[in-house]
């Protein structure tokens, strides 16, 4: 049974391959869930990065850098709707 790519809170890495996530296999996951629902998509990954932004921020001694955490929760599904 495949184990799910789900974020490991409050550190952000994939429960079940311990990449930072969302990782490939939570990508995939997330574009099937949204397939007919891109704008939901972009809204659930923007909860998402405020609430992994609340999370790293209380837990790390320097915070993520803002642009390089936006990349990674929403540029990459940025980059899919725009081909």
């Amino acid at each position: 049974m495949r184990r799910p790519h789900l974020p490991l809170r409050p550190l952000w890495i994939c429960a079940a391959c311990a990449r930072p996530w969302p990782c490939g296999e939570a990508r995939v996951d997330l574009v099937r869930r949204y397939a007919d629902d891109p704008a939901g998509l972009a809204g659930h990954l923007a909860g998402l990065l405020r609430e992994a932004t609340t999370d790293l921020d209380w837990i790390c001694p320097e915070p993520p850098d803002p642009a390089t955490i936006r990349r990674r929760f929403l540029g990459w599904s940025e980059r899919m709707r725009h081909g």
